[in-house]
């Protein structure tokens, strides 16, 4: 939906470049005629063992690492969850204690409201004249009439600056209160700042450790891959030598005709090593030709004299064909005649009779 334009990841794409190289020196070494080798390269298995002992040691690394890493962190972090438990209980004592010493049921100005013992004391046993039970017609009591009115203003002084006090104190408290509050969420926010230091150098140390095991592995493995190419140029060009120094001196640019002599069977040759036939081999095939144009010659004049034999015989056959045909038609005319006459004869007879 939304096309954003990332850049790629540096170490993805190392990797990726590093595999590409990989698979090219593979092919390059499958597809060399010169130093293929048929079956089981043990060059090459042992290369991959020993890139493997190298890989599981740097994975064994990282991961040794990361384990010690991640024990100082779950360490760091015990050790702030148990500071977090142990200041809110401590927070939650103190707020006990300042209720059980300054919010005392009894302390409370709404306490008369509720009071259990409220209607016990409402009306108590008759004390004095005044006594709110005592109505107009007990003579005691007179509208208009007020004969506590200093102790009642006294009392409500008294419960005024009580109030006032009591709000003062609250007032108070809640301003120590708050300020307590802030002084542990400052103490709390400067030791998670302080933490977050702390796993941030932790992950920095371990992003150092990492980057320099990959440096040390990436120079191991390109010192390898160095060493390699070099052990394979040297093998081609020693190979290549070898090669020039077999066409220098061995019977492929000769004609010596020897060399063109199977080895296990005489009468057949090499493809790839004959230069032609000898002059001794020319003159046998012509003088082998030459005797069988002679048989062929000799097959054709028996041929031809086995065919002239047939033809005469077939003539021959042919004569005595019309000869016995003729003796045939002759015999057959013979006893037409015989018939016709004793045919005749019989019918004179019957015609006497």
């Amino acid at each position: 939906m939304y096309q954003v334009d990332l850049s790629p990841d540096p170490k993805e794409a190392a990797a990726i470049e590093a595999r590409r190289n990989q698979e090219k020196e593979r092919q390059s070494r499958f597809f060399n005629v010169r130093t293929r080798v048929m079956g089981v390269d043990v060059k090459a298995l042992n290369s991959q063992v020993e890139e493997r002992k190298l890989r599981e040691a740097t994975d064994q690394s990282k991961e040794a690492a990361y384990g010690t890493y991640q024990e100082q962190y779950d360490l760091v972090a015990q050790m702030l969850e148990k500071e977090q438990a142990e200041r809110t209980r401590r927070l939650a004592k103190k707020v006990q204690e300042f209720r059980e010493q300054k919010q005392q049921l009894k302390n409370r100005r709404e306490f008369d409201l509720w009071d259990p013992g409220r209607l016990w004391m409402e009306f108590p046993a008759h004390l004095s004249h005044s006594d709110p039970p005592c109505g107009p017609a007990s003579l005691q009591y007179f509208a208009g009439e007020d004969l506590e009115r200093a102790t009642c203003l006294k009392m409500q002084q008294e419960q005024f600056s009580y109030s006032l006090e009591r709000q003062l104190q609250e007032q108070q408290q809640v301003k120590a209160e708050e300020k307590c509050a802030d002084m542990l969420n400052d103490q709390l926010r400067l030791a998670v700042d302080m933490q977050a230091a702390q796993l941030a150098k932790l992950e920095e140390s371990c992003r150092m450790a990492m980057m320099s095991a990959m440096a040390n592995a990436n120079k191991a493995q390109a010192a390898e891959l160095a060493e390699q190419q070099r052990c394979e140029q040297q093998r081609e060009q020693e190979a290549n030598l070898m090669e020039i120094q077999n066409q220098i001196t061995s019977d492929l640019l000769t004609e010596n005709p020897q060399v063109a002599q199977h080895p296990v069977a005489p009468h057949r040759v090499l493809p790839y090593y004959w230069r032609g036939m000898t002059p001794e081999q020319r003159a046998a095939i012509r003088k082998v030709q030459e005797v069988q144009r002679h048989e062929k010659e000799a097959q054709r004049q028996a041929d031809k004299a086995l065919d002239a034999e047939w033809e005469g015989q077939a003539l021959h056959l042919a004569q005595a064909a019309m000869e016995l045909e003729e003796q045939e038609r002759e015999l057959c005319a013979e006893f037409r005649r015989g018939l016709g006459s004793f045919n005749q004869q019989l019918a004179k007879e019957q015609k006497a009779q």
